[in-house]
């Protein structure tokens, strides 16, 4: 059993670490990670869910629908004790026609609703647990309208629960005004440390339960990222054209992690689950959305989910931190 903790008023418990469905979408769009084994996308799911883990996150955008599917694939023959909790994100809209140029940012409506019954559909379910506005609209929809019919989703039984991803702390009070803000989910890592400060002590302070994506920093805090590897990446992978994967980013980023090394070691665990059980100390954090696209990738991170991390460690961590200069933000929750 893995420790859980309340989402919020949501009135769900999620384990500290989540399975983060991104890279599972496959190759040709925007934001991939380039091509994927859906065989083993689908092994990796149920090797979480055997081990405890008791939710997915996913978004519709991620593969252009493909996601979803692949969800609905590993969770099709499970009993409903043994189904994890689903989570999933609306608001961007897709050019088929062109399948690399970037989402749209859209909060229509009328938008919004088709894009619910097709992830229900996607995802073979009557209800999704947690529904997420990715990004804030650009098509000119205000906040209160868009997260107003999100808040009617719940009412009609569509969406058990809502939540805001990418919101600022301005945008997180007027939705708040609106209606309750249940979940919210910021980009959050030991490169990426300023929601700490501002979006993640909001959520604290209103009873928002939190969940981070990127713990891992999109794979350059797993220990096993290296120069080599970043130079390999493909060209339909997003981050071989990131700032935090080449050059002086990437060279202060893998020295973090080589003085991540020891501390890890002295805790019998992986970089990777060492970085992820930094979010989770941060107060405020529920749970971290951690990606995997085979079983194995699962073991590296899954300690995460108890590692408890003493004021010692995180002084080392800080040190770290300072020493290597990546990153920006709170050195220490």
């Amino acid at each position: 059993m893995l420790k859980t903790a309340p989402l919020g008023r949501t009135g769900m418990s999620i384990t500290r670490v989540g399975f983060g469905a991104w890279a599972i979408g496959g190759g040709d769009w925007a934001f991939a990670w380039g091509e994927q084994d859906d065989t083993e996308s689908v092994a990796a799911i149920r090797h979480a869910v055997e081990s405890g883990v008791n939710w997915i996150d996913t978004a519709a955008v991620y593969g252009l629908g493909h996601s979803e599917e692949v969800v609905a694939r590993a969770l099709k023959d499970l009993p409903a004790a043994d189904r994890p909790y689903v989570f999933t994100k609306g608001g961007l809209i897709w050019d088929e026609a062109n399948r690399r140029r970037q989402a749209s940012r859209i909060g229509d409506p009328a938008s919004l609703r088709r894009e619910v019954e097709s992830s229900l559909r996607r995802l073979g379910v009557e209800r999704i647990d947690l529904y997420q506005m990715h990004w804030p609209a650009e098509d000119g929809t205000p906040l209160e309208v868009y997260w107003q019919t999100f808040r009617d989703l719940v009412d009609e039984g569509k969406v058990r629960a809502v939540g805001l991803s990418n919101h600022d702390v301005k945008q997180l009070e007027a939705a708040e005004a609106i209606g309750h803000v249940d979940s919210l989910q910021p980009p959050f890592n030991l490169i990426r440390r300023c929601a700490a400060d501002d979006v993640i002590a909001w959520s604290a302070e209103h009873e928002t339960g939190v969940v981070v994506y990127s713990p891992m920093a999109s794979g350059l805090l797993t220990g096993a990222f290296d120069e080599r590897r970043a130079a390999a990446l493909s060209d339909d992978d997003w981050r071989s054209r990131s700032a935090e994967f080449t050059g002086d980013g990437l060279r202060r980023n893998l020295a973090l992690v080589e003085e991540l090394r020891p501390i890890a070691e002295r805790k019998g665990v992986s970089v990777a689950a060492l970085a992820v059980a930094w979010t989770l100390a941060v107060p405020g954090v529920t749970g971290a959305i951690v990606g995997a696209r085979r079983p194995s990738q699962i073991d590296g991170w899954l300690p995460a989910a108890d590692l408890e991390l003493d004021h010692a460690d995180l002084d080392d961590i800080a040190a770290a931190l300072t020493v290597s200069g990546a990153g920006s933000g709170p050195t220490r929750p």
